[in-house]
């Protein structure tokens, strides 16, 4: 039904499908990117618990630089899904990370939007042949995988199911561009996606540090945000280890190195996350915040996070689309 799609640069109203902290990230973005954007969430305090996300948001969005016309008066809040995607040209899904539940709500949003509008689930892990299965139209239904938080990360993984159409998939990708996000379309559907994938490796051995009494929280964290972190910021991996074989590149870093991927310095397989565990991470992330609210966190890593783009080149201009 791509007859009926609206070209990416084209799109003027998005719907933002669940208003979490994804969800309400999500709508954020799209906010200061200059679309109109209409929500809905089952939760009854659903509209000011948005409105307060977009608010705390929006300060970063200015440094960012906005849209012309981006405003957080293009909101609104619907009372029902039909409502919210009646006139939508682009449809982010936010749902909890459940997966009877996503089933369900993407099956409803694909029977209520118009017909030919992409549909995108901000799963974080299920894969969407897993997902589309009742729908009428699964053809139309991706992955949008964004990181937290969507207003200010700017990856987004897209990959379609066995049953979405490679059209749509393009198609979703050429939008999130539009839309200012850094996009990875993925050729084949992997269990967690890439990024975290790699997240999840890292965790796991933070989690193993950690109960085995070898690092604290603390330890691990200013491991990374001296050390590899500021490298990944601007380079991934790959390239880090390249660079790891001077002149000779990766090929001389790999039979240089390539003999220590057999020592067992990593594990893993997952550690059991017993009491002990849990709470000394929980303790350790508490001594690390030293004093620290969420709040004041959440305001730190934005400060962070943008001073990094700006330091890469990677901060798009103001005004921008």
């Amino acid at each position: 039904m791509s007859e009926a799609r609206t070209a990416p640069e084209d799109v003027r109203r998005v719907a933002c499908i669940g208003a979490g902290v994804i969800g309400g990230g999500w709508a954020a973005h799209f906010l200061a990117r200059g679309y109109d954007v209409t929500a809905w969430d089952p939760a009854p305090d659903a509209e000011p618990r948005l409105r307060r996300l977009v608010d705390a948001a929006w300060p970063a969005l200015v440094q960012l630089g906005l849209a012309p016309g981006a405003s957080p008066d293009r909101l609104t809040v619907t009372a029902t899904l039909e409502e919210a995607v009646s006139e939508a040209q682009f449809v982010q899904e936010s749902a909890p990370e459940k997966l009877d539940l996503k089933r369900e709500l993407l099956t409803k949003l694909d029977m209520a939007t118009p017909a030919g509008v992409v549909i995108a689930s901000s799963t974080s892990g299920y894969p969407m042949t897993d997902m589309q299965t009742e729908a009428v139209t699964p053809g139309r239904l991706v992955v949008g995988h964004p990181f937290n938080p969507p207003y200010l990360i700017p990856l987004v993984e897209v990959v379609g199911g066995e049953h979405t159409d490679r059209a749509a998939v393009a198609w979703a990708s050429r939008f999130y561009e539009e839309a200012g996000k850094s996009v990875i379309t993925m050729e084949r559907e992997v269990p967690g996606f890439i990024a975290n994938r790699l997240q999840e490796a890292l965790w796991r051995e933070a989690l193993h540090m950690v109960a085995n009494g070898e690092a604290t929280v603390r330890e691990i964290d200013l491991s990374i945000t001296e050390g590899p972190g500021l490298r990944w910021a601007f380079m991934g991996p790959m390239l880090t280890f390249a660079l790891a074989g001077g002149e000779g590149g990766m090929a001389h870093m790999l039979d240089h190195f390539g003999p220590s991927l057999k020592s067992p310095w990593t594990r893993l397989e997952a550690p059991e996350l017993d009491r002990a565990l849990y709470d000394a991470v929980v303790a350790g992330c508490e001594d690390a915040s030293d004093g620290r609210t969420i709040a004041d966190l959440v305001a730190e890593r934005d400060q962070g996070v943008i001073q990094i783009l700006r330091a890469t080149g990677r901060l798009p201009g103001p005004g921008t689309r």
